[in-house]
């Protein structure tokens, strides 16, 4: 593993148990040459997922894609940052647990949302607001209105 602060290739485990989420490992690390000190994660090697796009093509599901827009539609909002990483790994293990090898991006926006809605309104209404590509007022009113029922 290379260190993110010096980039050497030298560092050693100091500390290995399961994470929070018990889908994955973390590890402490050292840095032999700088002596600094990092954490990675290691997660199974899955079976990659392919996600269908509004316009038919089909690209490699991206962890980072979701990531984004969660911390666009969270930004200046009082939600800890804890908080939006396990939204975000409630949305990845939600997705991956379909055990399906493909799914519309459709699909992964509606789950996003639903988390998003137990997470913040503001920060749900937000995303909404992008992912169902309000055209006016109206479109954002009736969206706010079946939030609020």
């Amino acid at each position: 593993m290379k260190c993110p602060y010096c980039g050497h290739s030298d560092t050693r485990v100091i500390d290995s148990r399961p994470a929070e989420d018990n889908s994955s490992i973390r590890r402490r690390r050292s840095c032999d040459e700088c002596g600094k000190r990092f954490t990675t994660y290691e997660k199974v090697e899955t079976i990659p997922l392919i996600v269908i796009k509004k316009d038919n093509n089909r690209e490699q599901y991206d962890r980072s894609k979701i990531e984004s827009g969660v911390l666009r539609a969270c930004y200046k909002r009082p939600v800890p940052a804890q908080e939006i990483q396990k939204t975000i790994d409630a949305v990845e293990l939600d997705i991956f647990n379909r055990e399906e090898k493909e799914i519309p991006s459709s699909l992964i926006g509606e789950i996003v949302m639903d988390k998003l809605k137990e997470l913040d309104p503001v920060a749900y209404v937000r995303f909404a607001s992008v992912y169902r590509e309000f055209k006016d007022i109206n479109t954002f009113m009736s969206e706010l209105k079946k939030f609020l029922a």
